[in-house]
C-alpha cells in the first residue's frame, strides 16, 4: 500500500464513498491530479477488489476499502492527538504533519503510540478514532444547525479544516464548551451562543453545519 494509495482511497472515504458514488470530477478536484491520474488508480483499486465502479457514475469503497479507510484514519487521528497533548500544536495545526507521519508508521509503531498516549477514543477536533480492528465505535451528535433556540449542549465535534478550525478558534470555541442556543436570526442569519456565565458567542449559519453537539436534556 503505497501513499499515493492511501490518499486515493482516504479521499474516496472523505468524498463520502462508504455510502454514496464519488465521481472522477470530485476526485481530480480534492487532490488535484489530472483526470487521467484519476482513472489509472482506479483501475489499480478495482483489480486489488478495494473500490467499486459504477459506468458513467463513479466509485464506491468496499468493505475491504473501508477497512483500510478507516485504519488510516486511526493512525492519523492518533498522531494528531500526539502533536496536540505532547507538542503543543493547536487544533488547526495537527492536520499537515499527521498526513505525513500516518504513511510512515507501521502498525506496531501506532499501537505503542496509542497506549503511550493513554488509548484516546478522540482527535483534537473530537472526530472518534476507529478500533484497532478497523470498525468504527457508533456516537451520536446533532450537527448545530438543527438545534433550536433554548437548546443546552456541549460542543463534541468539529470539521477539521484548518480555515475553518482558525475561525473557530477566533470565535474561542473549545471543544466540550457548554451553550445554550440563544438565537437564531430569520433568513439564515447568525446563531447566537450563549454560556451559563452569560457570554455570547455569534457563530455564522453556514459554520452551524460544521459544528456537532451533544445535547444536554
Amino acid at each position: 500500500m503505497t501513499p499515493n494509495k492511501e490518499d486515493f482511497i482516504k479521499a474516496i472515504f472523505e468524498l463520502g464513498g462508504k455510502e454514496k458514488v464519488v465521481t472522477n470530477k470530485d476526485l481530480v478536484r480534492m487532490l488535484s491530479i489530472s483526470a487521467a491520474s484519476v482513472t489509472d488508480m482506479n483501475t489499480r483499486l478495482l483489480k486489488e477488489e478495494l473500490i467499486t465502479h459504477l459506468p458513467y457514475q463513479g466509485v464506491m469503497l468496499t468493505e475491504k476499502g473501508l477497512l483500510i479507510a478507516n485504519q488510516l484514519t486511526r493512525k492519523h487521528r492518533i498522531w494528531e492527538v500526539f502533536l496536540a497533548e505532547k507538542l503543543g500544536y493547536d487544533w488547526n495545526e495537527v492536520h499537515a504533519d499527521a498526513d505525513l507521519l500516518e504513511h510512515v508508521s507501521s502498525d506496531l509503531l501506532i499501537e505503542r503510540l496509542n497506549i503511550f498516549l493513554d488509548e484516546p477514543t478522540f482527535d483534537p477536533h473530537g472526530g472518534v478514532i476507529p478500533n484497532q480492528d478497523g470498525t468504527v465505535p457508533e456516537i451520536h451528535s446533532t450537527p448545530l444547525i438543527e438545534c433550536k433556540v433554548g437548546d443546552r449542549f456541549k460542543i463534541q465535534e468539529v470539521d477539521d479544516q484548518e480555515d475553518f478550525l482558525e475561525y473557530l478558534l477566533y470565535k474561542k470555541v473549545h471543544l466540550g464548551k457548554e451553550y445554550t442556543l440563544a438565537e437564531i436570526e430569520p433568513y439564515d442569519g447568525p446563531l447566537t451562543l450563549e454560556t451559563s456565565a452569560g457570554e455570547k458567542t455569534v457563530i455564522g449559519h453556514k459554520a452551524a453545519f460544521k459544528i456537532f453537539v451533544d445535547i444536554i436534556e
